[in-house]
This record gives C-alpha cells, sequence and structure tokens, in this order.
C-alpha cells in the first residue's frame, strides 16, 4: 500500500463540478493498493497516519498528530501511485489492484481510520473521474510504501 499525506488547511473532491468530499484543516490523504496488501497493511498505515506528528503545537513545532489538533481527513484512492516508470515513458498500473481486491481493501481503510479519528472520513468515489483541490500547508508531503518499510 502507498499513501501520500498532505497536510492541508482545506481539501476537496468533486465529480463532475459537484464536491463529494470536503476538508477543513486536517490530511489529504491519496491511497494506492496492491494485490500483495493486507489488513496488516491497513492496521499499519492507520496507526502511523492517526499517531503522526505533523501539526504544529503552541510553540509552532510539529509535535502535534491529527487527533490531537481535532483535524479532518479526506481519502481518495488513486491508482495511480502504484506506477511503475522505468522502463519507456508510459507508467505501468500494473501493480495496482483490480476493483475486485481494490474496492474491499479501500473500505476497510477507511473504517479503520473512522474508528479512531472522531471526524467523519470524507472520500472521493472508487473508480470515478475526480478533481481533487486542495492548499498543502507547510508545505508538509510525505510518503509512505508498507513494501519499503
Amino acid at each position: 500500500m502507498r499513501v501520500v499525506i498532505q497536510r492541508v488547511t482545506e481539501a476537496s473532491v468533486s465529480i463532475a463540478g459537484k464536491d463529494v468530499g470536503r476538508i477543513g484543516k486536517g490530511l489529504m490523504i491519496l491511497l494506492g493498493i496492491e494485490d500483495r496488501d493486507t489488513d496488516k497493511d491497513i492496521d499499519y498505515l492507520v496507526r502511523k497516519i492517526s499517531n503522526m506528528r505533523i501539526f504544529p503545537d503552541a510553540n509552532g513545532v510539529m509535535n502535534e498528530s491529527i487527533l490531537e489538533h481535532n483535524g479532518e481527513i479526506l481519502l481518495v484512492s488513486q491508482f495511480t501511485l502504484m506506477a511503475e516508470t522505468k522502463k519507456g515513458n508510459r507508467p505501468s498500473y500494473i501493480k495496482a489492484s483490480r476493483p475486485e481486491f481494490a474496492i474491499p481493501m479501500y473500505e476497510k481503510f477507511i473504517a479503520a481510520l473512522q474508528a479512531i479519528i472522531p471526524t467523519p472520513i470524507q472520500t472521493g468515489q472508487f473508480g470515478a473521474e475526480m478533481q481533487v483541490a486542495l492548499i498543502n500547508d507547510g508545505p508538509v508531503t510525505i510518503l509512505m510504501d508498507t513494501h519499503e518499510v
């Protein structure tokens, strides 16, 4: 599993010009899923994301988690995170899971995050053509891959 985590002051996702998810301060998370991912990958990422100290404390030092900062989460599935780019000029998405596997994993990821984060998890729509807008705060952008830990 791969995630791109961005600390934001606001973020939204829309489909055909209609907002389907919107948050204020918090985290915009893009999620890529591959066939070798398991519930352990979900558990690891949810634990790391919810406890990662990337929000400023009273002294302006990145020392608070999303839980301590009372932030929101917008989670969007993005198969292109699994792109292989070593050969040629056209990325290969062969590592990205098919919907039969990826949708249940995506739904488990949402449920696992929601079990920890007190505010409703906002999402895009799996497989839809989406437009994502955000204001990256910091900027703070972190890439994690559970298979490269």
